[in-house]
């Protein structure tokens, strides 16, 4: 949808979720092959400003990354909490900068958004990197456009705003063909948990398609909050044992936490 805008989300529980278990599994891929292509198929602006219109408008870091930088986060999320401390408040890395500071030189990516106001924002973000390629075009059709060199290992990071029903049918369509694209590629899709559980059916659905991974995290709700959102949920196939042990870990981890 080129309505939304993450920076009105940053930094919220969906976000912890899904760059923490990010920022701990690319090192496990980096270990077992240096040689990256890595693509992201939503990436929006990149680095975001907590303290910024956007952001304090919902407030919704308040219960995410910035309830976790005041207190003494679960063990399993420190390194995370770690590298967005040192950025601080107003330089919250999105996937985009989160994964340009953790791959090495010998690393290819590709950032896709179809926003325009979110794709000038990202050119500025990621800067004169030889690494990476900012694109204006729809990601899921670009992105199996692209193919790893000899060499490379595939990774292909997933995160569509699910404004729609449509979000889930265009996933749905797009995930099996990506994992047929890329036979020992590595596909990871982040999926929100909704109170009325309309993607319980589509979770199912994505661990039939092969090898994976889930790792997710519910959270309590007031009846009364105006509230479509329960939980957060990362889907990822074909990631290293260490990263799927892990990713559970933080899953577990932040389900305690949010939990107490």
């Amino acid at each position: 949808m080129l309505s939304y805008q993450h920076g009105f989300h940053a930094g919220n529980r969906a976000d912890v979720l899904k760059h923490a278990i990010l920022h701990a599994v690319l090192p496990e891929i980096v270990k077992a092959n240096p040689k990256l292509l890595y693509v992201e198929t939503h990436s929006g602006r990149g680095r975001y400003d907590l303290e910024g219109p956007q952001a304090r408008k919902g407030g919704e870091a308040n219960d995410g990354i910035l309830e976790l930088l005041a207190n003494a986060p679960p063990r399993p999320l420190v390194p995370w909490v770690d590298h967005v401390r040192e950025r601080g408040h107003r330089d919250y890395p999105g996937s985009p900068a989160l994964v340009q500071a953790l791959l090495p030189d010998t690393a290819r990516m590709v950032f896709f958004e179809k926003h325009p106001t979110e794709h000038a924002e990202l050119v500025k973000a990621i800067g004169d990197d030889p690494r990476c390629q900012v694109k204006h075009a729809d990601g899921y059709a670009g992105a199996l456009k692209l193919a790893p060199r000899s060499g490379e290992q595939m990774v292909c990071f997933v995160d569509p705003s699910y404004e729609t029903s449509r979000d889930i049918d265009a996933l749905a369509l797009w995930t099996p063909k990506a994992l047929a694209r890329w036979p020992k590629g590595i596909v990871i899709l982040w999926l929100p948990l909704f109170r009325d559980g309309r993607e319980a059916e589509f979770g199912e659905y994505l661990t039939t398609l092969g090898d994976c991974v889930v790792a997710g995290a519910r959270w309590p709700v007031d009846p009364l909050e105006e509230t479509a959102l329960e939980g957060t949920a990362i889907v990822a196939y074909r990631i290293p044992k260490a990263a799927r042990e892990t990713s559970l870990s933080i899953a577990g981890a932040l389900q305690s936490w949010w939990g107490d």
